[in-house]
């Protein structure tokens, strides 16, 4: 039997709400668990508004939106990250630019620093590209595999340069800060606005969904706006902007509500497993668990392996290649985004450590699903293969 990835873990209340909004017929885009699921996202991560999206991308594309991002302007994006941000970016006409990262994979705050005031000019009008001639308007930091990001540097950048800050929570629902600036505050909850994402490989999931949260008023409404086809008179269907249809269901909610009284249990058990792994693999030569940064609290989405096919013997490709022969799900980091075919001729800078780590992440099975016995095999294929090479 393979072991997966990661697979959702539904042993909650799931169903009995399912239930509730067939039985009720209320499974589209209105009925009551839309409100729930969006007030219990805020109680938990202490935002003051929360807003549901039908996916992650989408509430990126809105929060661009809402920040002033439009044609001709640019947004600095990390190279080292799912897709989407550089798409959502796009949407909207603008172009991306794309960053280095950190020792923990997210977008490295000293380049950021850097590039602002290397390659850009401060105008009455903001931020300037000197390279370009754009305005920039905004920075995306994401929280790579839940690993908080240096939100003390970013934001003393971002207030420095006028810049909005969206930060990319889709993968970090549940990590905080536990020292710092930003101390016992979520990820999501720093920058100008936040947006987290519920799809299907998540610590929790809505079969597929998004929130955006934020602590501005004016934000949240224009964005319930902007998500529900900017409706000015529902019965009359009067639309004075274009909007989106952009709703999470009734169904999709009711889901979401179910997993995320299960979050902190789900927490709990990533971090246990994580440290096994650690635990685990440390006496194996040429790899090593990605750490966690500090003053950090991660949800510990996603476990990263780093190979050095030098020392252990054979490369990333190869050891993936021998897991799935094993039956063991994993997965490369993914291809950067400024090698990325629609993305070859956009801006880059410096991007080096991202580079080092695409040629040596795997991802290993990290589901809430998972049993010790599983992680122990994965650990001992692993650490075989060390010890034959």
């Amino acid at each position: 039997m393979t072991i997966p990835l990661s697979v959702p873990n539904l042993k909650g209340r799931e169903l009995e709400y399912l239930k509730k909004c067939i039985s009720t017929n209320w499974v589209s885009s209105a009925g009551s668990f839309v409100e729930k699921f969006e007030g219990a996202v805020c109680d938990y991560v202490k935002s003051k508004y929360a807003v549901a999206c039908v996916n992650g991308t989408s509430g990126l594309q809105v929060a661009f939106k809402l920040s002033g991002v439009q044609r001709g302007n640019e947004v600095i994006v990390p190279a080292l990250t799912f897709i989407a941000p550089a798409n959502a970016v796009k949407y909207l006409g603008a172009e991306p630019v794309f960053m280095d990262c950190d020792d923990y994979m997210n977008i490295d705050p000293v380049k950021l620093r850097e590039f602002c005031v290397k390659e850009c000019r401060v105008t009455r009008r903001g931020l300037v590209n000197k390279g370009t001639g754009r305005t920039i308007k905004a920075v995306v930091p994401v929280h790579v595999f839940g690993n908080p990001c240096d939100m003390q540097e970013i934001m003393s950048v971002a207030r420095t340069f006028r810049l909005k800050v969206i930060e990319d929570a889709t993968e970090s629902l549940g990590s905080r800060y536990i020292s710092g600036d930003y101390k016992n505050k979520f990820t999501g909850t720093i920058g100008d606005m936040g947006v987290f994402s519920f799809n299907g490989n998540k610590i929790i999931t809505t079969g597929g969904g998004g929130m955006i949260v934020t602590g501005n008023r004016l934000l949240a409404e224009k964005a319930r706006y902007l998500t529900n086809q900017a409706k000015d008179d529902p019965v009359r269907s009067i639309h004075q902007e274009i909007g989106y249809n952009f709703r999470l269901t009734n169904l999709q909610a009711a889901l979401g509500l179910a997993q995320l009284e299960q979050l902190k249990k789900f927490i709990r058990i990533k971090k246990r497993n994580y440290e096994l792994y650690c635990k685990l693999l440390k006496p194996a030569r040429g790899i090593k668990m990605l750490g966690i940064p500090k003053g950090t609290s991660p949800n510990y989405w996603f476990y990263s392996l780093l190979v050095d096919e030098k020392e252990y013997g054979m490369g990333r490709e190869k050891l993936m290649d021998c897991l799935t022969e094993k039956n063991i799900q994993t997965r490369p980091v993914w291809y950067l985004n400024h090698l990325q075919y629609p993305y070859r001729k956009h801006q880059s800078y410096k991007v080096k450590k991202a580079q080092w780590f695409w040629k040596r992440v795997l991802n290993l099975p990290c589901s809430t699903s998972l049993q010790e016995k599983q992680i122990r095999q994965i650990a001992s294929v692993i650490s075989n293969l060390a010890a034959r090479n």
